[in-house]
């Protein structure tokens, strides 16, 4: 009967080392389940992102290849006065496109990070501000696209 007793308690305690062999065979199973899925699901945020990133620079690319047209049509609008109401329409297909127009009217400050001088005048002043604009300069999204060509002088 004790041997009996003794067999018991050892498949007991044999079938509880194996159930818990098993526990910790699922819990690992379950957490590489979860680390996959994590890593997974931060994968396809990375690929949306990428994606979207690739989309905005391509939209990028078509704009900046509309700018010659753009200084174009400014000029030819500038050289026609009959023209003037394609100025309206013309800004706000420009608007829409997220495209702003760099102030760079004569008497602003001028920006390096905005404006491009291309001539220095001498004048009185310590300021430089821009004396003409020789190509219209854009930004994209709030980025610059194109810094506008201008001349500069001392004010």
């Amino acid at each position: 009967m004790l041997k009996k007793k003794t067999q018991n308690d050892e498949n007991l305690v044999n079938a509880n080392k194996q159930a818990d062999a098993e526990r910790q065979q699922i819990t690992e199973l379950t957490n590489d389940l979860q680390r996959t899925r994590a890593d997974f699901e931060n994968y396809r945020k990375q690929m949306d992102a990428q994606r979207s990133q690739a989309v905005e620079y391509a939209k990028q690319d078509t704009v900046k290849q509309f700018l010659p047209l753009l200084d174009d049509l400014d000029r030819a609008i500038t050289a026609t006065p009959e023209l003037a109401p394609l100025m309206k329409n013309l800004e706000k297909t420009v608007k829409e496109l997220g495209l702003t127009k760099i102030n760079s009217e004569p008497g602003t400050d001028f920006n390096p990070d905005l404006h491009d001088a291309v001539t220095m005048e001498d004048g009185e002043g310590e300021k430089e501000v821009i004396a003409e604009t020789l190509r219209a300069g854009y930004l994209y999204n709030d980025a610059v696209l194109r810094p506008a060509m201008v001349k500069v002088k001392n004010a």
